[in-house]
């Protein structure tokens, strides 16, 4: 059997891949061809929760498996949606609860809510707004037309350069925004595409007019590249999180420290403060255990360990691909150490064998070497 570190190191080298053979596995190809041609047919949270596959295999996208028998309480998180600071789904303290709720956003979108895409529905409707203000009858022949060409031809866009090369839309989407395709600098439109709104610096989001970062937002390349225009939260994007809670899934079944340090890889990104760690026994798991601390530390104030941890670790450094491959060579290292695969080989033996699969191995012993604090 592979040790901790390898079989980390042998799944993380080519992650897509790696999710290619989760994705070929019988059960999960037909559940996931189900749910793609099953769920845009959802138009309510009845609807939704009453397809125990399609309701199961989106919750367990989202990490909630262990709640998908806890249908009133999705119920009522989904009534209340998101919008609201506080609304139910976003006073709990797990935020995967607000994660799944923006995904089938059933409060805000209505029967749209599996087939919404901003480029489409929020595009359309502001439009109509937008022609209204100008004093035009949303339901003159002109408006419906405009609107008609524009959804029968949005989705084959894939690119910025798709998009301003053809006139007509390119009018409709920025008239959508209040803004006039005739008067606006062309390079500083393109510009604001290609910046998106993720970066607080980007050139949308440094506009005075939030008229521009609301166009980026609707019209996200710089995101999610040539699916900016069809992709919506409740499909390919809930198929993705399903493969990578499976892969997760997958390893732990042969190694709970794989399963560890990919879901902290997965998360990552996302912690903001020590105490996102803290509330999440596996991340705050996986810190303890690269940091050599006893389980028992678990049971310390939790200002003192959120302190300690500070000391030790830079959390900037989870936001860095380099340094948090580093972080978790020494996790999935000092997990080794605290949980053998199998029955360690000495010291001396490692110093004259050949790479070993089992027990602790050469690539571990060396990438130990190269661990420090």
């Amino acid at each position: 059997m592979l040790d901790t570190f390898t079989s980390y190191q042998l799944i993380t080298k080519d992650i897509n891949k790696s999710i290619d053979r989760i994705e070929q596995q019988p059960t999960v190809d037909r559940d996931t061809k189900y749910y793609l041609a099953n769920i845009t047919k959802v138009k309510s949270i009845d609807d939704f929760v009453n397809n125990d596959r399609l309701f199961k295999y989106a919750m367990k996208a989202y990490g909630l498996e262990n709640m998908d028998y806890a249908k009133a309480f999705m119920v009522k998180a989904l009534k209340e949606g998101v919008t609201d600071p506080n609304s139910f789904a976003n006073k709990l303290t797990d935020k995967r609860y607000a994660q799944f709720v923006s995904a089938f956003n059933f409060a805000a979108n209505g029967a749209d809510a599996t087939i919404y895409n901003k480029a489409q529905q929020l595009v359309t409707k502001n439009y109509a707004t937008q022609a209204q203000i100008a004093g035009v009858d949303p339901n003159s022949d002109y408006v419906k037309g405009e609107t008609t060409y524009y959804l029968a031809n949005i989705t084959k866009v894939k690119s910025i350069d798709d998009l301003m090369s053809n006139g007509r839309l390119y009018t409709y989407a920025l008239a959508a925004f209040g803004l006039d395709s005739a008067t606006e600098n062309k390079d500083l439109i393109k510009q604001v595409l290609q910046g998106g709104v993720r970066d607080p610096d980007s050139v949308a989001n440094k506009q005075t007019d939030p008229a521009y970062a609301a166009l980026a937002s609707a019209f996200n390349f710089e995101q999610y590249g040539e699916n900016a225009t069809t992709i919506n939260a409740a499909q390919q994007p809930t198929v993705d999180k399903y493969m990578r809670q499976t892969l997760e899934e997958d390893a732990g079944k042969t190694n709970e420290g794989v399963r560890l340090a990919l879901y902290f890889q997965r998360k990552a990104p996302d912690i903001t403060s020590w105490y996102d760690v803290l509330a999440d026994t596996a991340l705050a798991s996986v810190v303890r255990t690269a940091l050599g601390l006893p389980d028992s530390f678990a049971t310390a104030d939790i200002d003192k360990q959120a302190q300690l941890f500070e000391q030790k670790l830079d959390l900037t450094d989870f936001t860095d691909p380099a340094k948090l491959s580093k972080f978790l060579t020494r996790f999935t290292s000092m997990y080794e150490i605290n949980n053998p695969t199998s029955t360690a080989v000495t010291s001396i033996s490692v110093l004259f064998a050949k790479p070993v699969t089992s027990g602790i191995s050469t690539d571990l012993m060396m990438a130990m070497q190269k661990l420090k604090f």
